[in-house]
């Protein structure tokens, strides 16, 4: 559809997200991640957008946190990013894997020491008794590898999340938005104007 802002809803995200960054965003990475338990109780949170590969969108967690363990046992998720200081919006539905080691290895290597540490020091998700047992858990972080390189914990690494539908919202007057879907198959994108 010639009205439509490009072919490709992921090659647009990387479009949009630039302008929302140079637009000066307050916080252009953030999405808010959608997940759902087998029997499809939902539960959402904002997550930070960790770019693409190959297509697929990644966001970081701590396998074992409440997000880790719906994926576990539904891999379908919803995304949403909104940038308004540029009035647009992408929702992303698609199935979440975790990404290879070698790859959470180097995404982790790349943190600031102090984040790295925070993943040993943090039971994401699980109920601690203050902000000082968080606090000590971080101490005891920085003690076990002082002098040395923070090595990723098993229990955190990246997600990829590979996009079946996604769904492009841009401002207009008179609330008159435009909406594009986007539907994938095996040969490519389709797309459809939606009312808004």
């Amino acid at each position: 559809m010639s009205e439509a802002p490009g072919p490709d809803p992921l090659a647009i995200l990387t479009e949009w997200h630039d302008r929302a960054r140079a637009a000066g965003a307050a916080e252009p990475d953030a999405m808010t991640l959608a997940t759902a338990t087998r029997e499809g109780r939902p539960s959402a949170r904002v997550v930070l957008y960790k770019g693409q590969n190959e297509g697929r969108v990644r966001f970081v967690s701590n396998y074992d946190s409440r997000k880790g363990r719906e994926i576990e046992d539904n891999p379908n998720v919803a995304l949403v990013f909104f940038w308004v200081e540029i009035m647009r919006q992408i929702r992303i539905e698609g199935v979440a894997e975790r990404a290879a080691d070698l790859e959470s290895d180097a995404y982790f290597r790349s943190r600031a020491r102090e984040s790295q540490l925070g993943a040993w020091a943090s039971p994401q998700s699980e109920e601690i008794g203050s902000r000082a047992t968080l606090e000590a858990r971080f101490r005891e972080a920085e003690a076990r590898f002082a002098g040395r390189e923070v090595k990723r914990p098993p229990h955190w690494g990246l997600y990829e999340v590979t996009a079946h539908t996604a769904e492009l919202w841009i401002s207009g007057a008179h609330r008159l938005h435009d909406r594009f879907v986007y539907r994938r198959s095996d040969a490519g994108w389709s797309i459809a104007r939606l009312s808004p």
